[in-house]
């Protein structure tokens, strides 16, 4: 297998690229050879990346092949999807293979089939307003690493061994970086590692390492 040369995005940006994937493209964009090549994604197309919505990501190599462009269109899509004010389990469950899979690599879950769709609302009831800032994106064929923050406001109750932590409207900004691997056009695996140590504390959960030490 040939491997395709590293490409890399710095996406500070990215923001607005997502806007212009939204599941029914605008009447202005519906026309014209731009989309005449989007991939049909469980049912719903997803619209290539045009000139214009890679103008808008500050790109260190412009030059992604066709197929590298879907996988980030399918990639940034199911960010879009995954907004406090976009929810879309059905979309993002449906940018995945059959046996395609969410692992949370931090605490070690894994999340395949119906239990997929677990993995946005559970976010959003933590912070309604959440929001991944996109910072730094690597494009490599079938493989997208992205460094990101998990931002939102905590206003919904965390559940922990030790009981119910009450939200009290504290700022996150989690470090995150999320590796997703494709496969034919939709996600085959996708690692999420996320800073949960400083999103915890920023949300006023703090570490006991007393009762830890006195257990030896």
């Amino acid at each position: 297998m040939k491997l395709l040369s590293r490409k890399s995005i710095t996406a500070a940006t990215a923001v607005a690229v997502l806007g212009g994937l939204s599941i029914a493209a605008a009447p202005t964009q519906a026309a014209g050879p731009a989309h005449s090549s989007a991939a049909v994604h469980s049912g719903t197309a997803v619209p290539e990346l045009t000139p214009r919505q890679l103008a808008k990501l500050p790109l260190a190599d412009r030059h992604l092949t066709k197929h590298e462009r879907h996988n980030l269109a399918v990639v940034l899509r199911d960010y879009q999807v995954a907004e406090g004010k976009s929810i879309d389990v059905k979309a993002f469950v449906d940018s995945f293979t059959k046996d395609g899979v969410f692992n949370d690599m931090v605490p070690g879950v894994a999340y395949r089939g119906k239990a997929l769709g677990d993995v946005l609302p559970y976010m959003a009831n933590l912070f309604p307003d959440v929001h991944r800032d996109l910072k730094r994106i690597t494009v490599n064929g079938d493989v997208i690493s992205i460094e990101l923050s998990i931002q939102g406001t905590f206003e919904g109750p965390l559940q922990s061994p030790a009981g119910t932590v009450k939200p009290n409207g504290a700022k996150v900004d989690a470090p995150t970086a999320d590796f997703w691997y494709l496969h034919n056009g939709k996600v085959e695996k996708f690692n999420c590692f996320v800073g949960y140590s400083t999103m915890y504390q920023q949300m006023g959960v703090n570490w006991d390492w007393a009762s830890a030490v006195d257990k030896h």
